[in-house]
This record gives C-alpha cells, structure tokens and sequence, in this order.
C-alpha cells in the first residue's frame, strides 16, 4: 500500500524517470485495512484485489519485479542485489511494512496459528474460517477486536485471550476500552483477559487452548493478532540506523544519502505510526521530495477510525504528552478528554453514540 501510494504520486509530479518496484508476492494492489472487516461481507482475496501487477505495472509505467526479495543494499555504491544481480539506483525507497510479532508457542497445534497480515495470508484464513464455528482470536488489541466483531457479525463463536487488562488498551482510557468490551460480550464475544495462553493442542479438526489462569477454550481455528513489528532487517544490514523503525528524518529520509522510509517501516522523527493516513501524507511528501522538492511531511490531527461496527471507536491517541484523561460516560458509549495541565485537548477517545462528536473534537485538537 505504501509503495504503490508514493508511486501514484510520484508520477504525477515526474512522468519520465525510470521507475522499479519490486515485491515479494504477487504485486497486487489492494486496500490492506480491509483484511480485518472483509470477511463478513463474504468477499474472497480476489474480491478484494484492486489491480493485478501487469495492471499497475501499465497504470504507473514502472517495471514491477514480483515474487523477488531484495537479497542486499549495497548504499556506498547505490546498488541492491537481486537473485544475486546488482541493480542500480538513484534514489531507493524502504516500504515494507512490518511482520506479526510470533509468539513462542507451545503444543501440537501451535504451528496451525494463523496471522493475517497480506492478501495470500487473508487467503488462507478465509479457506479455514468457512467451516470453522468457533475461532480464538489471541491479541486484544485493535486489529484483534476488529476481527472479534468482523467474526461475530459473520455468526461465529469468538473467544479473545490476551494480557491486557481491557481491549485496546495501549490507546484508549480504560472506561473507553471497558464500554468496547461490555458491547462485544453482550453481542457473544467471550473475553480471557489478564492471562496468556499456554499451550494449543490438536485434536482432529479442532484445538484445545489452555490458558495459564486454568480455563481452557475450545475452538475450531486459532488467529494470533497480537501486533506488527516494523520490518528493519534489511535497513539494519545496510548500516541504517534503526530503532523501533528504520529511523528518518521529516522528509522521509534515512540516515544514509539516497535512502528513504515509507509507511509501516517507518520511523520519521521518533514516531512510528501505522496507520493509513500517515502513510498517504508520507506518500505525497516523499513524492515531492523524490521529483526534485525537498519537502518535510506535516502531520495534522489524525484520528483513528476503529472497525468494531457493532460498537463504533474513534481514537486521537495523544502519544507521550503530558496530561489526564476526563471521561464522561453516556447512555451509549464513553466521551474522553485528555486535556493538557493548562486545559489544552490533546487527545480524545470516542465510542459508541459519541462518534458523532469526532469532527468537533478533531477542530479543536492542539496537536503541538
């Protein structure tokens, strides 16, 4: 998504220079938030498939090498290597995402977890989800609980296990995470929280998890959404410097000349935001730097739309600054403040009927 968006818009500002992509699958272009909400509306991988590789490959007059891994960057000369060839480049930009973060598990099942993070992962996941009634979801967070209410609204049985003492808690205030949970139970979702899983043993179609607080769950398929993390091992073994992602500065730009970080990957400034519209102003800033423009990305108030439509979520997460969260608690979902000592609104959390409020709010965010 981050490749093929900085593409779009690289080649309305240069219609002339060379342009090379190159994909470890099969370089279809599709919308990557769907995979967490496109199983209730019954659409297969190829539904969800926008343009195939030749499509985009004419759409962008760029040469697109699919199903290819770069092997190494070698940046003191401007060159990767591919299947053990060398290709040069003037610029080279890093847009590959992150991977799931793999949990060590244990028992005669754990090699049958399934993570969802491409199309041929969701491919996978669509084929074993038809006869499944049952699914464990391992992962309360927020791809987590999109694919708890994507499975529930589809008639399935969800159980959700994870650590966290109320979903999504690494961005919302605990009355808001709470209002989330409580609409989900009452819709079927069974909640394990607070603890881990165990271990994850097969028998026959179905698997049985033990969990370490001493319940067990039974169930016919097992997803692991328990977040990404940035891919940084080819960035890292050219000499970038990485942190959490592969670290840029304000114009994308990578601690070595000539080498740019886009969308997932990303560390621009000190912050790590994966999140679509930070990855399409990332597109259309390196974009401009790339045709000649230097230009340095400003983010505005982004807030976060959370696909849990039986009980709606908007979050403005306001990351490390200083601050309280004030929580009004309604009829029908939680409004959250969190205000700044000097009353400033820094950050806001909505769910539920509150949603309604996330122009207002979003108008009057201080975003520093």
């Amino acid at each position: 998504m981050a490749g093929y968006s900085l593409a779009r818009e690289f080649r309305q500002l240069d219609k002339k220079t060379p342009l090379l992509m190159i994909t470890g699958d099969d370089g279809r272009s599709y919308p990557k938030p769907m995979l967490s909400s496109a199983y209730q509306q019954g659409k297969e991988a190829d539904d969800l498939a926008l343009a195939s590789s030749e499509t985009m490959s004419k759409n962008l007059d760029a040469e697109i090498l699919t199903h290819t891994r770069v092997e190494s960057i070698h940046a003191q000369v401007r060159q990767v290597i591919v299947n053990g060839r060398a290709i040069d480049y003037r610029e080279l930009v890093l847009a590959v995402g992150a991977q799931p973060i793999r949990l060590p598990l244990k028992g005669t099942g754990a090699a049958d977890v399934l993570s969802v993070n491409n199309l041929q992962d969701y491919a996978e996941f669509r084929r074993l989800a038809v006869n499944a009634r049952r699914v464990a979801i391992i992962g309360p967070g927020l791809i987590g609980c999109e694919f708890a209410n994507d499975l529930l609204s589809a008639g399935k049985q969800v159980t959700v296990i994870g650590p966290d003492p109320y979903p999504i808690s690494t961005l919302l205030p605990e009355q808001a995470g709470r209002a989330l949970q409580s609409a989900l139970q009452a819709r079927g979702v069974e909640w394990q929280l607070q603890t881990v899983t165990g271990t994850i043993d097969r028998s026959g179609n179905a698997y049985s998890i033990t969990l370490e607080n001493g319940e067990t769950v039974e169930t016919d398929l097992v997803l692991s959404a328990v977040g990404l993390r940035p891919d940084i091992s080819l960035a890292e073994a050219a000499g970038l410097a990485v942190n959490r992602g592969i670290v840029t500065d304000a114009t994308l730009k990578s601690s070595v000349d000539g080498i740019y970080a886009l969308g997932d990957c990303a560390e621009v400034e000190g912050r790590n935001l994966p999140f679509v519209m930070p990855l399409m102003l990332g597109a259309k800033t390196l974009a401009r730097t790339l045709a000649g423009d230097p230009t340095e990305v400003d983010y505005p108030a982004m807030p976060v739309v959370i696909k849990t439509t039986l009980h709606p979520v908007v979050v403005s997460p306001p990351g490390s600054r200083e601050g309280e969260w004030q929580v009004e608690q309604l009829e029908d979902g939680v409004k959250a403040r969190f205000v700044s000592s000097t009353g400033e609104l820094l950050g806001y959390a909505l769910t539920g009927s509150a949603v309604d409020q996330k122009q207002a709010l979003t108008r009057e965010l201080d975003i520093g």
